[in-house]
């Protein structure tokens, strides 16, 4: 593993488009199964402070063109600007899609990969995009030739500035480990689904801080149900000031995440976003990423 941080790190200082990780949000309001809301609470989520956006060039989970309408009316509104948000989607595979594609069927992946992108970039009203995610390798398990050409289609919508920074989600640490060895863009972000009975997805997690990749964590309320409603982890929140998932949160900013939340209620999106100004005890951090362990 040494070598493919080593050999990363020279790439990424190579590059001008990578941002200091201290500069991304702290924060992603994520706009997957919204529906018919989903203009209406991207907004909502604007107005709580919410400036960080996830969503997907994947019509089966996700409204894109709704988001970007919400994003560009907030903007000629006054509530927002642009270069004050970070705007993220993704590229998914015809697998994880249902029969309204963003591409055509059958074309060769860097084919696909190119509409997609186009596409994202009428949805979202936007001249680049922030961050563009892989939504998922073809296999459970490494890294097949289509993922390493779809990955090279990425690499080239980056290398012109339409895209600012690539990713990669739903990985595992052996995929991570392949993509790093051989990427010429390496992902500046992981994004997972986070569960506690993997000490919150570690192994994953470590390899990204060696290697310099931002982990951004999904589902981590309703893939954890079990230690949100924990009594000493709801008694601890109330001890603190918190409900349990602005504790949640602040511990996994702490553990170097950057939380995900799709939350519908005011009161939650603000309490998720107050919680960026919370510091945990170290012991504190220790004993909430053991407590779901085997």
């Amino acid at each position: 593993m040494k070598d493919v941080v080593e050999d990363n790190a020279r790439v990424r200082d190579a590059n001008a488009f990578q941002a200091k990780a201290s500069e991304w949000p702290r924060t992603f309001y994520g706009t997957a199964w919204k529906e018919g809301q989903t203009a209406a609470l991207v907004t909502k989520a604007l107005k709580a402070g919410f400036r960080a956006f996830d969503t997907a060039n994947q019509r089966k989970h996700y409204v894109e063109a709704d988001v970007g309408a919400a994003l560009e009316q907030a903007c000629l509104a006054g509530l927002a600007h642009r270069q004050h948000l970070f705007i993220q989607t993704k590229f998914t595979y015809p697998a994880a899609q249902d029969a309204r594609l963003p591409y055509a069927l059958g074309a060769p992946i860097e084919t696909q990969v190119a509409q997609s992108v186009s596409s994202s970039l009428a949805h979202l009203r936007v001249d680049h995009i922030d961050s563009l995610l892989l939504h998922g390798p073809t296999h459970a398990h490494g890294l097949s030739e289509v993922d390493r050409r779809a990955w090279r289609a990425l690499e080239a919508s980056s290398a012109d500035r339409t895209v600012r920074r690539l990713g990669i989600s739903n990985v595992s640490v052996s995929q991570l480990e392949a993509l790093l060895s051989w990427a010429e863009y390496p992902p500046a972000f992981v994004q997972n689904r986070c569960f506690a009975v993997t000490g919150w997805d570690r192994d994953v997690r470590h390899l990204c801080r060696a290697a310099g990749v931002t982990y951004q964590g999904f589902s981590l309320l309703t893939a954890n149900t079990e230690v949100v409603h924990h009594p000493p982890v709801v008694a601890l929140a109330a001890s603190l000031g918190l409900d349990a998932p602005a504790l949640i949160f602040a511990f996994a900013r702490q553990l170097g995440m950057v939380p995900l939340t799709g939350t519908t209620r005011w009161e939650h999106m603000q309490s998720q976003l107050a919680s960026e100004r919370i510091t945990l005890d170290a012991a504190l951090v220790e004993e909430l990423e053991r407590i779901a362990l085997p």
